[in-house]
């Protein structure tokens, strides 16, 4: 017989192709600035808006040296 399918049957959930990670990118379409936030939320599954409130807050707290990691992942990411 054949493996083709045709769609989801009675009681059946759909099937959902997950495509393999090819690593960490930056996403300068829906990125604000360098793209970093949200490439780190594509990379993990997040939510792009956690990953942004993180970063002020861990900038805040570490004294500015968050900034420092974020400048440094968007000039050598990509």
């Amino acid at each position: 017989m054949s493996d083709l399918r045709f769609g989801p049957g009675l009681g059946e959930q759909p099937v959902r192709e997950v495509s393999p990670r090819r690593g960490f990118r930056l996403d300068k379409t829906n990125g604000k600035l360098m793209g970093v936030s949200a490439g780190i939320a594509n990379y993990f599954g997040w939510d792009v808006t956690f990953v942004r409130v993180a970063w002020v807050v861990g900038t805040l707290i570490g004294f500015g040296s968050l900034l420092l990691i974020y400048l440094a992942i968007g000039l050598l990411a990509d």
